[in-house]
């Protein structure tokens, strides 16, 4: 079962996540002072109106029409400036939004290519897909809006209450008395909008997965007519992330309302206040209409923190998610002396390795011995569960032995380089994984900036050249998803194409032939016969008669290396190995 995830608080979300707006420091400065220029030309108006309202009343001659246009004129030159300002806020903002959002894609997903195979086993794919795509599409608006929005409303509310306070002080602090209180409260139903946003982030990647897992399978739900079983599966998930999304529809309606009811009491406050004050001669009646104004101006601003407040609590949840893959722990790593791997003979050796895995703790080797000599061919052959597969898996580091080590030419792979340890190793396994793209390009993974010369080469030694000039676009042909368009010995050869290409002095190969009909079996044989030529190889087979040529024969069990010897010697110690032999046989 998935461990349950940390949670983490704002403060140290956003402490996370400030560094992303340093390489745009200088787009946030401009953004932010265009948002004060346009808080300016919001706030002058007011001013205007007020004014004008008290010269009309007290003086009307002193209210020219040259008074009027000069005023107007300077208005007109504001709205300008506030349009251009907001041009420049909507686009270049937004954009350094995205540039935040591509850049944290970027780190994670670069963390996601060093993280060991124990969190792919415990991870679901959909998972870890919802939270470098829907997850960072929130941060591009959280990126751009929360320090304007917070700005803005900060400077309105400011500026606000010293306009306000100067033209009456007891009347303004009854007013703004209310803030405090709308504050408070709309933390607290906040901070419940944000766990119940963060539960439905969780769900969505729950339902990802759910569809993955089913449409990736989909020829084996046909196959044992589980359509409707399928079809349960997706609506008891799809129920559940209604659910989250009412709650979380809850919140926000409590909050939106919250909020409401408050801008009722501070037009009520205003009204009667307001009024009172205008009755006592303590305020005129223009500066009570500048009053209106700037109330009015100071709710629409909250009101746009509050609708920023979804997008806020969404931009959070996604800063979490993303926090959450950072800190996922680096298991498999370069050593600080690690050097590269450069043209290694293929000596390999086993010195009392134990093994568990970390997240079941199920045992698998205990004080394992093992010398594989250079250019040797060896097979691999026991039950399963055994430890074949776990064997071979930790020669290229997929896993980290937990005592003992492993040697390449008398050297512990730990103090070489990950990648050039890698590179040293070829692997060729039974679930052959093809990239979505054409043939040529598949085959080309296997060495960058390979000529297309040394493909076709590379396919004409596994066997593969024929077949591919028979598709309809030859090396261009589109494989498909997973290569559903080719058959399994097809496949098994583009991936054989792809390690002669590679051409490491060491080849692993993990029951490659086993799921193959007789005739691709005996194909790619012949493929693999040609690509183990002199390379150290590791086979693991089912099919005793592929490994009867082996130099050694290694028999694994969950007791360690039980038997040892070539075919003919196994055979008249008549254990283990003469059992698996005898009963292959019965078999056919």
């Amino acid at each position: 079962m998935q461990e349950k995830e940390k949670a983490y608080q704002s403060g140290e979300l956003m402490k996370r996540f400030l560094p992303y707006y340093r390489k745009y420091w200088r787009v946030v400065v401009i953004d932010l002072f265009c948002a004060g220029l346009t808080t300016i030309c919001e706030l002058v108006l007011p001013m205007i109106i007020r004014y004008i309202t008290n010269a009309g009343m007290n003086d009307l001659a002193s209210l020219t029409v040259a008074v009027i246009l000069r005023l107007g004129a300077l208005y007109l030159c504001l709205r300008i400036m506030d349009t251009m300002a907001n041009f420049y806020m909507a686009y270049t903002g937004h954009v350094m939004g995205t540039r935040i959002e591509t850049d944290m894609r970027r780190d994670a997903y670069a963390h996601l290519q060093k993280l060991s195979d124990t969190y792919y086993n415990n991870t679901k794919v959909g998972q870890i897909m919802g939270r470098i795509t829907n997850d960072l599409f929130d941060v591009t608006e959280f990126s751009h809006h929360c320090p304007e929005e917070f700005f803005i409303a900060g400077l309105k509310a400011v500026i606000s209450f010293i306009i306000l306070a100067r033209i009456s002080l007891g009347l303004t602090v009854i007013i703004f008395a209310v803030v405090p209180v709308m504050a408070v409260t709309c933390i607290i139903i906040n901070l419940r909008m944000r766990e119940a946003f963060r539960r439905q982030r969780v769900q969505i990647g729950e339902l990802n997965a759910r569809i993955e897992d089913s449409l990736l399978g989909q020829k084996v739900v046909k196959a044992f007519t589980n359509e409707e079983k399928e079809k349960e599966k997706f609506e008891e998930d799809n129920r559940k992330f209604f659910a989250l999304k009412k709650e979380t529809y809850k919140f926000m309606a409590a909050f939106q309302t919250t909020t409401r009811a408050f801008d009722g009491l501070m037009y009520l406050v205003l009204l009667v206040a307001g009024g009172i004050f205008m009755v006592k001669g303590r305020i005129a009646p223009g500066d009570l209409v500048a009053y209106v104004m700037y109330v009015t101006t100071l709710i629409a601003t909250i009101r746009r923190i509050i609708e920023f407040a979804e997008q806020f609590q969404r931009g959070m949840t996604g800063i979490e998610r993303f926090v959450q893959i950072m800190d996922s722990d680096i298991e498999i790593f370069d050593e600080p002396d690690a050097v590269p791997c450069v043209n290694p003979q293929g000596n390999l050796s086993f010195r009392n390795v134990s093994f568990e895995y970390p997240d079941d703790h199920n045992m698998v080797f205990k004080n394992l011995n093992l010398d594989i000599h250079s250019g040797e061919k060896i097979a691999i052959v026991g039950p399963s569960g055994g430890g074949k597969t776990t064997l071979c898996n930790l020669i290229p580091r997929f896993y980290d032995i937990d005592k003992g080590e492993i040697l390449l030419d008398g050297e512990n792979i730990r103090h070489y380089t990950l990648k050039s340890l890698r590179q040293n190793i070829g692997m060729v396994q039974q679930d052959v994984y093809l990239f979505s793209g054409t043939v040529y390009e598949n085959i080309a993974y296997g060495k960058e900036y390979a000529k297309k010369e040394e493909v076709i080469e590379a396919a004409k030694r596994a066997g593969a050249h024929e077949f591919i000039m028979a598709l309809k676009d030859g090396y261009d042909t589109y494989v498909g998803e997973r290569g559903v368009k080719l058959s399994g010995g097809q496949k098994q050869r583009i991936s054989i194409a792809r390690v002669f290409l590679k051409n490491p002095p060491i080849l692993i190969m993990d029951e490659a032939t086993s799921a193959l009909d007789n005739e691709s079996e005996f194909q790619v044989a012949k493929s693999l016969e040609a690509l183990a030529r002199g390379r150290t190889t590791i086979t693991i087979a089912h099919r005793l008669s592929s490994i009867r040529n082996s130099d050694r024969i290694l028999v694994l069990t969950e007791e360690g290396i039980v038997e040892e010897g070539n075919h003919e010697s196994l055979l008249a110690l008549g254990g283990i190995y003469y059992h698996f032999y005898v009963t292959a046989n019965e078999l056919k």
